[in-house]
């Protein structure tokens, strides 16, 4: 078979596996949940299996057992402290009457939409009023609790579904860590199976210390915006929803902050429309800026140097590059997925394109 043959055959190969994948997308989901989970756990149940007590050293489905248990729970915690703090906030912003809230807002609204006229060619036609009253109405639909969870309810059987599946993934891949990649390894030619191996090897490493990280640095960023904004007033169990929202938010490099900054302030404005906006909601505004400001600088000063630098051993450039190109493509779940998509294809690169000058100076970090 000649080359042109041969290229043919992998291109339709490829197709049909990018098909199956697509019409299996459920399970595919599944897989790759509980390839991170495994990620996060696998220092856990490497530590449970280092220990022995006399010549009893604990067995490799006890601790992948253990440490499943272990995530369930803080998973079930995490829920249980949380979600009531976010129902009762969000039944909360679903009571807000947001006419006149726009209206307690008057004043500094004529000022916006003065200056707005003022430096804009189109400025006449500009009613900031009416922009605000439509997007916050669409923002406070979006906290009907009683929508949300009912929703929820249809959709029951799949939730089991899924987290039996996961579970049951999780347990195997911690208990071998070297199930998945022998997985990969069957469905590549014998002759690519030692590179496809370092390839993977090299994936496995450089993700789990990524997603290890990630988890830790979702963790204290959320803390650090609760605490923050629980010293500047808000009430805790606002201060909560918003640390919970900007530590997840965080996730997204770059963009994620200033997403979760803004939407701390626009609960922050929400919470307070029976005072004073110049005198009490402005200054609130600046402290809540104060410190969503102190933790970015807390997280580009020492946790982000830890994640990004050690495990996916990129320039900053490079990544904030790759994610605005993830952003244009697939939107938020792009820029979610940008990081370790980008270290998985470089991983790729360096171990089969390594001949070429562009590769070679693209993967010379890894």
């Amino acid at each position: 078979m000649n080359e042109k043959g041969k290229y043919f055959i992998v291109a339709l190969g490829l197709i049909l596996l990018g098909l199956l994948f697509w019409y299996f997308s459920n399970i595919v989901a599944y897989v790759l949940i509980s390839v991170v989970l495994s990620f996060i756990g696998r220092p856990v149940v490497n530590f449970l299996n280092g220990l022995k007590i006399k010549k009893w050293q604990v067995p490799s489905a006890l601790s992948a057992g253990v440490t499943l248990l272990l995530l369930w729970f803080i998973m079930i915690m995490f829920f249980r402290t949380f979600i009531p703090m976010v129902a009762s906030q969000a039944q909360d912003l679903s009571n807000i009457d947001v006419n006149a809230a726009a209206q307690s807002l008057e004043e500094p609204i004529q000022k916006l939409e003065s200056l707005v006229v003022k430096y804009s060619a189109d400025g006449e036609a500009f009613n900031l009023k009416a922009v605000l009253v439509e997007n916050i109405t669409s923002f406070v639909k979006i906290s009907d609790v009683s929508s949300i969870f009912g929703s929820l309810a249809g959709t029951l059987g799949n939730i089991f579904i899924a987290l039996f599946s996961i579970s049951f993934i999780t347990f195997f891949f911690l208990k071998d860590s070297s199930l998945f990649t022998g997985g990969v390894v069957l469905m590549v030619p014998a002759k690519h199976e030692e590179g496809v191996m370092h390839v993977l090897e090299s994936i496995k490493n450089l993700l789990m210390r990524y997603f290890v990280g990630l988890f830790f640095e979702v963790i204290l960023v959320g803390f650090m915006v609760t605490i923050g904004l629980t010293i500047v007033g808000l009430p805790f169990g606002t201060a909560v929803v918003i640390g919970l929202f900007a530590g997840m938010m965080n996730v997204i490099p770059y963009i994620g902050p200033i997403i979760g900054a803004c939407f701390g302030m626009i609960i922050g404005i929400a919470t307070n429309l029976d005072v004073d906006f110049y005198a009490e909601i402005l200054p609130l505004l600046g402290y809540m800026a104060i410190v969503f400001a102190v933790v970015q600088v807390i997280d580009n000063i020492l946790f982000q140097p830890l994640i990004y630098s050690n495990s996916v051993n990129a320039h900053p450039l490079e990544i904030f590059i790759v994610i605005i190109m993830a952003g244009s493509m697939a939107g938020i779940l792009g820029m979610v997925l940008a990081i370790p998509t980008y270290t998985l294809i470089r991983v790729i690169a360096k171990e089969f394109f390594n001949k070429y000058r562009f590769v070679k100076k693209l993967t010379e970090k890894i």
